[in-house]
């Protein structure tokens, strides 16, 4: 009698995987619209000295990592995912001695005629560690203590990636948040976060003295909405001064010194650029070399904006057809394979085949959210989650990027961005989430 091995296809979100075929198909067709410079087709893929063909390789290698990955028990994972966070907070560090500096950013570790980003892959390590931690039966995530902890797992590997110049990965890390938030985290943190983000944007845009009065007059009236409650209970009186006296310390003297000893001054221009403010030279507090760093940024970051502008409105409602756009075609937009590849789909398909892109992300997140609330399992549900989150910011970061609405800080497309590690960190985030789908009816701890 024979054994019936198990099939690789049993279990499998079929759904999920398509949409994930189809946008790096999607994306090594736009990298060749970018990229193209009529060269044979064929050999320009086989002979992997393009940027279309590197990126096809790219694909099956990802393609073949991902069949390992379905082949891989489930247990795996879960028995893993603190060995593979201290492994990805190792390789964190050792991009110090290392690092490789590339284009303003020094996360980067080359070797053999290959890079490596460890702050992209990173991420996988951190959604493994935190969905292992949140799933532990010891652990209470009502209690302070647990949040905390998670929070350590989360912004652990982000203050690294910020100490080696890569704000924009370093960002990506706070998605797990909404991650903490589905498990339990009370909403008034993230109230209190959206809160301190507006406060640090009218900090930028107002004057600091007028800033100051408007929290005055907001304290005042809510002390006299509120005056029968604080009748009551006088600690709601010290509670409304408590928050208003760190509201304008966090406006008069936080914001400024994050923002003139933290961040450099090109991050900090792109902040400024984003909220439509110039921001204002200081000969006093910077040296010529910072100064002439400055404008060159000023330049480039407007320069880059505003050609993707160009190229998704040139697009029209239809768009221009494939190789046929000429801000991308004749590199008028930089940068146009990898962190403004959306303007290479704006330009060529235009406003249909840019929803189309967009519908298909949404597909997808809708899919993954809809996969993690058929888990039984904890761990799986947590890390689901965490790869719809991931997927989020990261489309929302980027295509805000191409049109203007959030600074220019280096943060790939899913999937269609060139590029060999972003795209196979996003290829393991998924194919594991596959992988404990099809294992659903397990209980994984």
């Amino acid at each position: 009698m024979s054994v019936r091995k198990p099939e690789i296809s049993k279990g499998i979100d079929w759904v999920l995987f398509w949409i994930y075929f189809i946008l790096v198909c999607i994306g090594i067709v736009s990298i060749f619209a970018a990229t193209y410079r009529n060269e044979n087709i064929l050999q320009g893929f086989i002979s992997f000295r393009t940027d279309y063909g590197k990126q096809a390789l790219f694909f099956v290698f990802s393609l073949i990592l991902g069949t390992v990955i379905l082949l891989t028990d489930s247990k795996f994972f879960t028995a893993t995912a603190n060995l593979f966070y201290a492994f990805g907070i190792l390789l964190l560090l050792l991009v110090f001695p290392f690092h490789t500096e590339v284009k303003g950013t020094e996360s980067i570790i080359r070797f053999s005629g290959f890079q490596i980003q460890p702050a992209e892959i990173c991420k996988i390590f951190v959604n493994l560690a935190l969905a292992k931690y949140l799933s532990r039966v010891e652990t209470d995530f009502s209690k302070l203590r647990s949040q905390l902890i998670a929070t350590a797992l989360v912004l652990t590997p982000a203050v690294i990636s910020i100490m080696q110049k890569e704000t924009g990965l370093a960002l990506v890390y706070f998605s797990f948040f909404l991650v903490m938030y589905r498990e339990g985290l009370p909403s008034a943190v993230l109230v209190i976060g959206f809160s301190l983000a507006a406060l640090v944007i009218a900090t930028l845009l107002l004057d600091p003295n007028h800033l100051a009065i408007f929290l005055t007059i907001i304290a005042l009236a809510t002390i006299y909405f509120l005056r029968k409650q604080i009748r009551r209970n006088r600690e709601l009186l010290v509670l409304i001064g408590a928050i208003w006296l760190v509201c304008v310390g966090i406006q008069r003297f936080a914001v400024p010194f994050f923002f003139n000893k933290v961040l450099k001054p090109y991050q900090v221009q792109r902040i400024y650029a984003t909220v439509g403010r110039d921001f204002k030279v200081d000969p006093k507090t910077m040296t010529e070399e910072d100064i002439k760093k400055i404008e060159e940024k000023k330049k480039a970051s407007s320069y880059n904006v505003r050609q993707s502008k160009i190229a998704i409105g040139s697009g029209g409602f239809m768009g221009k057809g494939l190789l046929k756009g000429t801000q991308t075609r004749y590199d008028f937009v930089p940068e146009q394979r990898t962190d403004f590849i959306f303007c290479t789909v704006g330009e060529g398909f235009g406003f249909a085949g840019s929803t189309v892109l967009l519908m298909l992300y949404l597909f997808m997140l809708f899919r993954i959210i809809f996969i993690a609330e058929r888990q039984r399992s904890t761990f799986s549900r947590c890390y689901a989650y965490g790869v719809a989150a991931v997927i989020f910011f990261h489309v929302m970061i980027n295509i805000g990027m191409t049109v203007g609405l959030v600074p220019v800080i280096g943060i790939p497309l899913p999937f269609m961005s060139y590029g060999g590690t972003a795209l196979i960190t996003f290829t393991i985030l998924v194919f594991i989430l596959i992988r404990l789908d099809a294992d659903r009816q397990m209980v994984l701890r």
